[in-house]
């Protein structure tokens, strides 16, 4: 119902504050249900499949949101609206595991210590949370890329919605696999390829000017489709219960507060050179801080 600049910015905040409520939990949730259950093991399987399911979601309202447009550019966020409101019915289904009883209050001074426990005290913690912000950073960045690339190389506007759909499909078929992925491939060879192909695809994609190079784009998308389960499942296991959630939230915020200070940067980068510059530029960022913290996480991870 907004006309200006300052509705869109209220009910930008109203959204950051209901994402941040959720962050962490939701995935937290599902892996000390399992935990209770004593089939920890199956979280990999389970959280691949939200994620999937989350892609499909995406996908679907891409074009579905794309045909609304059509007939009214406000029509597509009174649909969201009321799919978003779903979530409070089905909220009310969620049975918390006993474990969750026995937490203590959260106060601010604890979450002090969780981060302090998280980045500081636990060093296998530190640096796995460290890597895995960075990729997430990196596969958040890619995706505001995407449109501009679209458009340099004269993608018909009519396809947009078409290809976003896909790139969410291909995302959520190797979410659905992350599972059987990982066990096949091993820890340390799933960080190599993860590494590699995150910060490549940024590399190829800035050196290919036609549209063929939206294959590395699909390329770019199913290494993210399986590294994002894949990553939380390694923090989930090295995580007490009572914080979990917030330890998840930690590297979510993590991952937001890298991209507001790289996201406007390689924005600068794209309008002041071009945007072959910033996708170079942001692949080898992300390849270097990737090295990096993956050298320190294996390391560590070797060291047990």
């Amino acid at each position: 119902f907004s006309f200006g600049f300052i509705g869109f910015l209220l009910a930008e905040i109203i959204l950051g504050f209901g994402q941040s409520l959720i962050s962490g939990a939701d995935s937290a949730l599902l892996y000390d249900s399992l935990l209770y259950q004593k089939r920890e093991k199956d979280y990999l399987k389970l959280e691949g499949r939200v994620t999937s399911l989350g892609n499909f979601a995406e996908a679907l309202a891409g074009i579905a949101g794309g045909f609304l447009a059509t007939y009214s550019l406000r029509m597509p966020y009174y649909f969201q609206a009321g799919v978003a409101f779903m979530a409070i019915p089905a909220a009310f289904t969620l049975v918390e595991p006993a474990i969750h009883n026995q937490m203590k209050e959260a106060r601010f001074r604890h979450i002090l210590q969780i981060t302090r426990y998280t980045l500081y005290d636990h060093k296998e913690l530190r640096f796995n949370i460290l890597y895995s912000s960075i990729i997430g950073t990196s596969t958040l960045t890619m995706a505001w890329f995407v449109q501009p690339y679209f458009k340099q190389v004269d993608v018909p506007i009519y396809w947009y919605g078409i290809l976003w759909t896909t790139l969410n499909l291909s995302a959520g078929i190797t979410s659905l696999y992350a599972y059987r992925m990982e066990k096949w491939m091993g820890r340390v060879t799933t960080i190599w390829l993860i590494t590699l192909f995150i910060s490549g695809g940024y590399l190829m994609v800035a050196q290919s000017r036609s549209i063929w190079g939206i294959t590395y784009l699909f390329a770019f998308y199913l290494v993210r489709g399986f590294a994002t389960p894949t990553l939380k499942d390694y923090i989930n296991q090295l995580t007490p219960s009572e914080f979990r959630a917030t330890v998840l939230s930690i590297r979510n915020f993590i991952i937001r507060l890298l991209f507001a200070l790289v996201g406007p940067f390689l924005g600068y980068v794209n309008d002041a050179y071009s945007l072959t510059t910033a996708l170079v530029l942001a692949g080898i960022l992300f390849l270097i801080t990737g090295l990096v913290s993956m050298v320190y996480y294996l390391r560590v991870f070797r060291s047990k």
